[in-house]
């Protein structure tokens, strides 16, 4: 029996967590609401301010806290102004994807900023003496800090409501929101205001930072940890509107207080699942749809999404130049341990792996204008699958593989029927949800090895029944061209990635990949047309789905394990990073940006613990320089050479994206 103290503690703790959920999502709703901007990096400025903090206390002692209370919101906001005015602004009116791009970007970036200047090691933040002890209270004992977190981040709410309802800056702040064009008609700079309002939430998720960091531990993973509750937060209340940040921000925090006394194994999963429902039956959110919202605008109009068009080759000089790729790939294991070692081989076997992992997502992405944050849910059932089936079914790697395509179609099938349903952003986050709950599964499981994940399985067999081998137990070839082992699974691999390769450029040059294109050119032309453009849709997710999960299993069949970390959405943006790296919309690119993304992950690490940070300014770079990808690179030297700027390609100037909704 739960006592009412108990339930009272429960509430408490609750709403101590929600308040600073409310002032993440506040900052994270009020950003969209007037610019449409979905800032990925805001997490981070929340951690940012946290290690400001520290600085602070560590250098003032007590009074640091205080100090940083006022001081850090001000320091960040002015750092988050900085990028909107830097970088930020310079993508308006080129469609959301560069604009989530680009603050993935900055999350990038400011991640390995934080571990340059501060280290790995979590620090910690004591409070002041006054706050840290508990208040006693009709015989009930609670901790002082929690109250004043709540009743700090109320008045920090309070008198942002005010300054929203009752000034000018908020009045224009609404009304950009409603019609920006309008405001900017009127003769209001709303530039300088974007640059306000961004700088404005920074400073409320750097408040958010500072009092939670004397809440728990300041490590680099808590700007992680926060934002995927935020961003479930604003969806669930509706993006751009403050009272749905406010109240979606309690409640979530109470839920996840209650869940984590009684239901520990269903943490991490119900909000996520209230999410999903909540978008099914109310797609605009809970208190969306009114006045205080805005639509969750169209993922489609990009210049990362539209290809290369005609491009300086030829198709018979692409043919070719791909023939000898491959032909070059072929010969990788030739000269192993003659020019270089096995690394060579098993890094290349890695980068073949992402790379069909990243032509998997140019089906969404480059040809139907989908954002998904969660195809690394296909990616990880095809790893699980396959460890599942060698541990407890079958040691045959064709089995495991049919059974890991069959469950990651299965899967994204689903996901693909009730994700499609909405657009934007909220399919974005439908996907990243759906992925968040199968990965907190995985966690919770015992059949898939909880936290630590399946580890010991057994060597594949690459046959079915008694007719078949195991790589490490046969020699093909006549030296010195006979291969065995890890060399033959690189030859696996590398077959599998041109199969697939074949298969979706036949797909897409069919009526329906036809039918795909026009879709992501102009969706309302397509239906107008006659077309099922949802049916499209659906089809497209599911085939990529299944590419992913080939991806996933040709991982585990190499490695031998399979863990949650698969699931994790950081995977699901790196291959994003490596679809828009190499250039999306045109399928070799996104294996280009594959391999470049790998070899210089592999290779830079191990020299350079802080590799994202120059990882995450190349793609910044990318994304403002460069939208079309790597492949972009011969058209846009033939420009400059030739002494014009290609309009198709090389004009990044912001512009104004004539959308169809």
């Amino acid at each position: 029996m739960v006592s009412a103290l108990q339930l009272l503690e429960i509430l408490l703790n609750g709403l101590t967590i929600g308040m600073v959920y409310v002032l993440v999502a506040a900052g994270l709703s009020i950003v969209f609401g007037v610019m449409d901007v979905l800032n990925l990096s805001h997490g981070e400025l929340l951690a940012l301010g946290a290690y400001f903090a520290f600085s602070m206390v560590v250098g003032f002692g007590e009074g640091g806290f205080w100090l940083a209370l006022v001081v850090v919101p001000l320091l960040v906001g002015g750092i988050g102004a900085l990028l909107e005015r830097g970088l930020i602004n310079r993508v308006y009116g080129r469609g959301q994807l560069a604009q989530i791009l680009l603050t993935f970007g900055l999350l990038l970036i400011i991640y390995d900023v934080k571990q340059l200047a501060w280290g790995t090691d979590a620090k910690l933040i004591s409070p002041p003496s006054v706050l840290n002890q508990a208040v006693d209270l009709l015989g009930f004992s609670y901790s002082r800090y929690n109250y004043f977190m709540i009743l700090a981040g109320a008045a920090l709410t309070l008198v942002t409501w005010a300054l929203l309802q009752h000034t000018r800056f908020g009045l224009v702040v609404r009304a950009g929101s409603e019609d920006r064009e309008m405001v900017r008609n009127l003769g209001i700079d709303i530039d300088r205001y974007y640059t306000l309002v961004f700088g404005f939430g920074a400073a409320l998720a750097a408040f958010g930072g500072v009092v939670l960091g004397g809440y728990q531990n300041v490590n680099p993973e808590m700007g992680n940890a926060v934002i995927i509750p935020a961003f479930v937060i604003v969806v669930l209340g509706g993006l751009g509107s403050f009272r749905g940040a406010v109240v979606g921000g309690l409640v979530v925090g109470v839920i996840q207080s209650v869940v984590s006394t009684f239901l520990p194994e269903l943490q991490g999963m119900l909000i996520f699942a209230l999410m999903i429902s909540v978008l099914l039956v109310r797609p605009e959110g809970l208190f969306g749809g009114g006045g205080d919202s805005v639509d969750a605008g169209d993922s489609e109009p990009s210049d990362f999404v539209s290809g290369l068009g005609g491009g300086v080759l030829s198709d018979r000089l692409h043919t070719r130049l791909g023939v000898a790729v491959v032909a070059l790939l072929a010969f990788v294991p030739v000269f192993e341990g003659v020019l270089y070692s096995g690394f060579v081989v098993s890094l290349l076997t890695t980068a073949l792996i992402w790379a069909l992992f990243a032509l998997s997502l140019d089906v969404v992405l480059g040809y139907s204008g989908l954002i998904s944050l969660g195809h690394a849910l296909f990616y990880g059932l095809g790893a699980y699958t396959v460890v599942l089936v060698l541990l407890h079914v079958t040691p045959s790697a064709f089995v495991a593989l049919a059974l890991a395509m069959a469950v990651s179609a299965l899967a994204a099938a689903v996901v693909g029927r009730l994700s499609i349903r909405v657009s934007g952003v909220y399919f974005v986050m439908m996907t990243l949800a759906f992925a968040e709950i199968v990965r907190e599964a995985a966690v919770k499981v015992d059949f898939t090895g909880g936290s630590n994940g399946l580890f010991g399985a057994p060597e594949p067999f690459y046959g079915v029944g008694p007719v078949g081998f195991r790589f490490s137990e046969v020699l093909v070839g006549i030296e010195p061209f006979a291969f065995t082992g890890d060399s033959l699974f690189y030859y696996f691999v590398l077959a599998t990635a041109v199969c697939a390769y074949l298969f979706v450029r036949r797909l897409m040059r069919s009526p329906f990949g036809t039918v795909l294109q026009a879709v992501r050119e102009s969706e309302l032309r397509a239906r107008f047309v006659g077309y099922d453009v949802q049916a499209f849709k659906r089809r497209a997710f599911t085939v990529s789905g299944t590419l992913a999960g080939v991806a996933g299993a040709l991982f585990a069949l190499n490695s031998g394990f399979a863990s949650p970390s698969l699931l994790n959405w950081i995977n699901s943006g790196d291959v994003v990073v490596m679809t828009v790296l190499g250039g999306s919309g045109t399928l070799y690119g996104p294996m280009l940006g594959a391999a470049v993304f790998t070899v210089f992950e592999e290779r830079l690490s191990s020299i350079i613990p802080w590799w994202r940070l120059l990882l995450g300014t190349m793609f910044v770079l990318v994304v403002l320089f460069l939208p079309k990808g790597l492949v972009s690179l011969p058209m846009r030297l033939h420009g400059l050479v030739g002494g014009r700027e290609d309009d198709a390609v090389g004009d990044t100037r912001p512009r104004e994206v004539e959308t169809d909704d």
